[in-house]
Parts: C-alpha cells; structure tokens; sequence
C-alpha cells in the first residue's frame, strides 16, 4: 500500500509519489520566545514523517527554517541587559529552540537556514520578480501584485476580489492593491512593531531592527519572500512537500506559492501537509494568550515519552486538545509499551528462552502489528492507529510471558524466535518510527543504578518490616522523582526505570 496523505492544495486524500530523494521543507520558528508545545506539534508530525520516509526506503532532504528577523522579535531588545539588539534576542532564543529538538528527540535536519543568512537570495529573489512584472517598487518597498498571477488564492480557495487588505495601515498608501503584500520593506520596524515594543515599557527606545543595503532601499525583508529564498536555495525550485501549521494556509502560505511559482514557472511544492493547532483551556495554544506550556517544563514533568505519545494520539490534520484526559492516556499507552518492552527483554535473555520453544500465535502477531502499524502510516499516517497495533503486540507478549509461568513462579520455556522479533518490532515502530526512548541510560549507568536501586529498596523493606511506613513511603517517592517506578507485589518490590 502506497502512503495516502490529506492535500491542502488538492483538498482531498492523494497518493504521494516522489522520485528520488524526498525534498521536506518545514515552517520553522519565529525565534521570539521559549518553544512551546503548540509549536512542537508541528515539529513531531514532520519528524515522523521524516521516519516513516526513511523507513520505507525514502533519503529524506529536510529543511526548517529559523525566522530571525521579525517585529515580535525586536519588541524585546531591551527586555534584559544582554538583549541590545535584534540579534540578541534571536540567538537566545534560537538556542532554547535547539535545545527542545534535541529533547523531543527530533531528527535533525538537513540544514536550518536563518533569514539573516539568506538575505542575497531574498534580494534576488524580489528583483526576479520585479523583472518579471509581478512585483513592484513603491517609495523604497516593493510589493507583490496579487492581481498578476492567475492562480493567486488556489490553496486558500480564495478569489482575489473577495480579499481583505494585507499588511500594516502604513503600508496601504503604498500598495496598488489593497492585498498586495510586502516583497521588501524600506526603513527599519513596523509602526505595528513600534507599538508593541512600548507595550512592554523597556526603559529602552524604540529599536529599528536590523536593515540591509537593496537596489530600493536600505531596509528589511518581508515575511513570506523569506521562506521562499531560504526553501528553493537548499531543496530547488520544486519541493516534494511543504508542511506547516494551519494558520499559515492564509497569507502566508499562499504568498509563498504566487512569489516562488511566478519567479520560477515551476509548480512549488507538488504536496501541502497542514498540521491542526493544538488547544489548551479550549482556545488555541499561544504565547501571546498566555494559555502555553513550554516544551523544557513539559518534557521535565512529562518526559519525552509522554509528550511523543501524547501527540500520536491525534490525527495530524485535525485539531488537538491538551487536557489531564489526554495526558493520562498517554501516559497508560507509554506505560503499557514501555513495561512490556521491558517484560520482553527480560525474557528474551534468560535461561528459559528456547531455540525450540514455538508459540505460534505469538508469532503472528508480530507479524499482524507491523502489517496493521504499516497500513495505518500509510493511511495519512494515522498514527493512533499504528500505536493501536503496538498495543495489540503488548497483550500478545503478556499472553506469552504470563502463560508461560506456572503457579509457583518457574517458567516454562519462552519462544526466543518470537520474542526476538517482538522487540524488534518495537524498536523498528515505536522507537525508529514513532521516536519513543524504551533506554534512557547506558549499559553500564543502568548496571550501576540497579546496584544502589536494590540498596535502596533493601533499606525501604528494613524499614517497612520495622513499621516505618512513612519512612518507607518517602523512599519510593524519592526514586520515583529520579525516574524509577516501583511495585511491590507478593514476592517483594521491583523496578523499572520510567
């Protein structure tokens, strides 16, 4: 089965053909504050994108970009000391934005390209488009003509006479038309910028933001060229797929594919995935609400394993709810894998695996998870589906694990085969694919935590024997805050790491 995704620009389902190397171009940041988990939704639905390509056999070109240069960035020089200019506030956080891919265990990219780097390819770009009577300069700015390019409006569903104005009131005096949108802005911010800079009462004045020398003007680039230039430098004229959030159908999606398509003649990205926003307290998550979570507090509370199983929850396209609901589902689905991975793994190296121990419906269902976990990826990757499948493997596991036991605690041979190829299983889907951690330790750190682990639980009995429960309680909660569950059961404690 071919992989099936939801097309934006064809508002349909459409089979997705690639020749060669895939070319994924992603929406990045605007780096004006910690990443929160709105923005990290995006980032895990291209991620495993990106592995499910890879494992079907794809080489995966993926780009994101980093917006560096923008008004909500400048509206915070001066909010700290080190914070003098532009740039400043971009690094800072350009790092946390770093720091959380790597702690959403995200493939990295191919390259990340930033607007300050790029601004010779936004200038060539706009001067193409000038040349090709699609652009035009007005007072030191240039603005695209959305009235020359025939298909403006196709992946918003738009007619160009039913548009509203685009850009600032400053700017409308400029404009031929009241929705043409700016290629290149002359002078510094934004009125809108200037604005929202006072709003936070700095002490500071007023920063101009960061300008660059142009055929027009000593000025900026506009939002939209920008992701244009950075997409066809390092993945040419025609990307595979283009994938953002949903609120970015409309500018500036749509303006990225009239600038790029009437620079190029070319078509600009042959597939449109749009991810739906995710929602917290029933309103879409934003730092301007202040309805936010960032992603360093929720991986600290959560853990990484959560977080990634709390977004397989939901269908890419669709909207999602953060809530203590969802939340505790995905913590049972992780709970579930992570306890059978590590049941499976017990089993698989002990003495009573066997070369001739055969448990055929164990078998089966491994194969049954990777048919099941393969038709839902290529069912517009629904992934609460393909972790379904994965739930399905658990039981089957259990099953085996569990009947092999007898009343008194031995076991009975285990199926090494089946065994084998159910943690493969697990570690091909849930950890290549769907990115989950099943180790988060070395060999040799989880040899040295089980040693003072079994300490600490020998100390916990001493003292629940002597009737120090409280004593006893304090202990578990303590390991359970570095990260290890307990469970006592009726032939003593035992632990796992979470």
């Amino acid at each position: 089965m071919s992989l099936v995704v939801t097309d934006t620009l064809e508002d349909e389902r459409v089979e997705f053909t690639a020749d060669g190397d895939v070319t994924l171009y992603v929406c990045g940041l605007t780096v004006s504050d910690d990443p929160h988990l709105g923005h990290a939704r995006l980032w895990f639905h291209a991620d495993v994108l990106h592995r499910w390509l890879d494992h079907v056999g794809y080489d995966v070109r993926h780009v994101e970009n980093v917006t560096d240069v923008n008004e909500k960035i400048t509206a915070r020089v001066g909010e700290r000391d080190d914070w003098a200019a532009e740039r400043d506030v971009a690094e800072t956080f350009t790092a946390t934005t770093f720091d959380a891919m790597r702690g959403l265990n995200l493939k990295r990219a191919e390259v990340y390209p930033r607007v300050t780097e790029h601004v010779p390819e936004i200038r060539e770009l706009v001067e193409t488009l000038i040349e090709k009577g699609y652009a035009y300069e007005s007072n030191g700015s240039v603005y695209f003509d959305v009235t020359a390019f025939d298909d403006y409006g196709k992946l918003s569903n738009q007619n160009v006479e039913d548009l509203e104005a685009q850009g600032e009131p400053d700017e409308r005096s400029e404009k031929r038309n009241p929705s043409d949108f700016a290629l290149w802005k002359a002078d510094g911010v934004s009125e809108a910028a200037a604005r929202e800079h006072a709003k936070h009462d700095h002490g500071a004045e007023t920063p101009s933001g960061e300008t660059w020398e142009s055929p027009w003007s000593e000025g900026r680039p506009g939002w939209h060229v920008e992701c244009s230039a950075m997409s066809t430098t390092h993945l040419g004229d025609t990307l595979d797929i283009h994938m953002g959030g949903r609120d970015l159908v409309f500018p500036h999606h749509e303006n990225e594919i009239a600038q790029s398509e009437a620079a190029t003649g070319e078509t600009f990205a042959r597939h449109w995935l749009h991810v739906g926003l995710l929602e917290m307290e029933g309103e879409k998550m934003s730092s301007s609400i202040g309805n936010f979570w960032t992603v360093p507090d929720a991986l600290d509370e959560l853990g990484v394993n959560v977080v990634r199983t709390f977004y397989a929850g939901a269908a890419y396209r669709s909207e999602q709810a953060l809530t203590e609901e969802t939340i505790a589902e995905a913590e049972e689905r992780w709970e579930r894998l992570s306890r059978t991975y590590d049941r499976a793994v017990e089993a698989l190296d002990s003495t009573e695996a066997r070369a001739k121990a055969e448990d055929a419906e164990l078998r089966a269902a491994v194969e049954t998870a990777r048919g099941d976990f393969a038709a839902a990826m290529n069912d517009d990757l629904n992934l609460r589906e393909a972790t379904a499948a994965l739930l399905d493997l658990t039981d089957a596991v259990n099953r085996h694990i569990d009947g092999a036991d007898d009343d008194d605690g031995a076991s009975d041979a285990y199926d090494y085969r089946a065994l084998r190829e159910a943690v493969e299983a697990f570690d091909d889907l849930a950890g290549d694919v769907l990115g989950l951690q099943f180790e988060s330790a070395t060999d040799g750190d989880v040899d040295l935590a089980g040693e003072l682990i079994e300490l600490v639980l020998d100390v916990r009995e001493a003292e629940r024997e002597a009737g120090n429960y409280e004593r006893a309680d304090d202990l578990r909660d303590a390991l359970q805050e570095v990260g290890v569950e307990i469970e006592d059961g009726p032939d003593g404690a035992t632990y796992r790491f979470e």
